[in-house]
């Protein structure tokens, strides 16, 4: 899977989602997949596949939701 990324590039936006998501092993629990194989997709050594993309985005749509009501959570606590 390429849509409008080169493969380097693809590499890096997933490396940079692995880290919104909290990281490697906070990444493999969200994503459901072994540390190592994150780290291998981060390296380039296996392949990117839409799916796995599509997976990642799910997942970053997860924690928006989970960051949006912490945050709403607290503003109402606060009365902000």
């Amino acid at each position: 899977m390429s849509g409008t990324f080169t493969t380097e590039e693809l590499g890096e936006h997933f490396a940079h989602c692995i880290q919104v998501l909290g990281g490697t092993t906070a990444a493999s629990r969200r994503l459901g997949i072994d540390e190592r194989a994150i780290r291998r997709f981060v390296t380039g050594e296996k392949p990117i596949s839409e799916r796995l993309m599509q997976d990642t985005a799910t997942a970053l749509r997860a924690l928006i939701e989970e960051a949006s009501a912490a945050e709403a959570r607290i503003t109402s606590s606060i009365g902000g």
